[in-house]
């Protein structure tokens, strides 16, 4: 892994969080889109590199994107890893949890750190599809954490090859008081109001699934009280920290059985040192602690040619698959 030096005027880690939407405004590419229907009659949108329908593609191993909270395929992270590993010979996939592609989503029901089930109806759509194709999965903050709790669930068939955790909240109670502390509470002002936004789009969902109303959801200040009232009774949890709880993947590492790589700055402002493992990892995790990167930001480079590290780092742990014939 070439090992990330960070743009010397750009080591803050708030900088390094931050800068990523400045520096590309635009999508790198433009993606095809395929609207997957659930089986609760709900909707999964996916951003593809390419058309899945081209003979072209057909043999090429396929690189899986999961976004983190209220993430979607505009966010610099998605179009950049997407752009990447297709630059290098794959085809890219993104699955948007639901209501993250633009459009509300049908049922009240959401996504979390710990829901699995989109994500299995989506791989086992993809496995489908192909087959015999290798798979790379990347898990992206809560997309990592959501990653974590599937592979440990799907232990037995995880329907991927490999994957990678890049500034995933392993701890979720930690990280929950963490983003409400600092110069931190700027990113959970910006989160809140998007939960808050989604929510207030399928209010009629809610009030019907929850009896909360519109006051409600307007006067909630932190995230723990969004999650204490809509994420966790929505999705089966007695509360918030009940959810927290079940759905961190810390504890649940040692039980994928895939190889993993595991990302973390130690700089992360969404992070505390609760999310660095304190125990000793299995053969098949490679765990990466990095000095500096914020949360998912790692930029490097200078002001005139600044580059994005995971996107060199990232594509380059799976190398041996682009080298082979499918």
């Amino acid at each position: 892994m070439k090992t990330f030096s960070p743009f010397w005027a750009m080591k803050n880690p708030h900088l390094q969080t931050l800068m990523p939407r400045f520096i590309r405004k635009q999508p790198l590419f433009t993606p095809t889109w395929e609207t997957l229907t659930t089986p609760d009659n709900d909707f999964i949108d996916l951003a593809w590199s390419d058309d899945w329908r081209c003979d072209s593609v057909a043999n090429k191993p396929i690189f899986i994107l999961f976004h983190g909270l209220e993430g979607s395929f505009n966010s610099p992270y998605a179009h950049g890893l997407m752009h990447s590993f297709a630059e290098k010979g794959w085809l890219s996939v993104m699955m948007h949890f639901r209501g993250c592609s633009g459009k509300p989503n049908k049922q009240a029901r959401a996504y979390h750190s710990g829901e699995t089930e989109d994500a299995r109806f989506f791989l086992e759509h993809l496995n489908c599809r192909f087959p015999n194709n290798p798979k790379v999965a990347v898990g992206i903050s809560l997309g990592g954490n959501m990653l974590v709790n599937y592979l440990a669930r799907y232990a037995d068939q995880p329907l991927i090859d490999e994957a990678t955790i890049i500034c995933a909240p392993l701890d979720l109670a930690a990280c929950s008081r963490r983003i409400e502390q600092g110069f931190s509470r700027l990113y959970h002002h910006y989160l809140l109001d998007s939960l808050k936004q989604t929510a207030l789009q399928k209010i009629h969902l809610l009030e019907e699934a929850l009896e909360i109303d519109v006051d409600t959801v307007k006067n909630m200040r932190f995230l723990h009280q969004f999650d204490n009232a809509i994420t966790a009774p929505l999705h089966g949890y007695a509360n918030a920290n009940d959810y927290y709880t079940r759905c961190s993947g810390l504890p649940k590492l040692n039980s994928v059985t895939v190889p993993i790589n595991v990302i973390h700055a130690k700089d992360d402002p969404f992070m505390t040192d609760d999310v660095v493992p304190k125990f000793k990892l299995n053969q098949n995790i490679n765990y990466h602690l990095i000095a500096n990167g914020g949360h998912v930001g790692f930029i490097g480079g200078s002001f005139n040619n600044p580059y994005f590290w995971l996107e060199v780092a990232v594509p380059s742990f799976y190398d041996k698959f682009t080298s082979q014939t499918y």
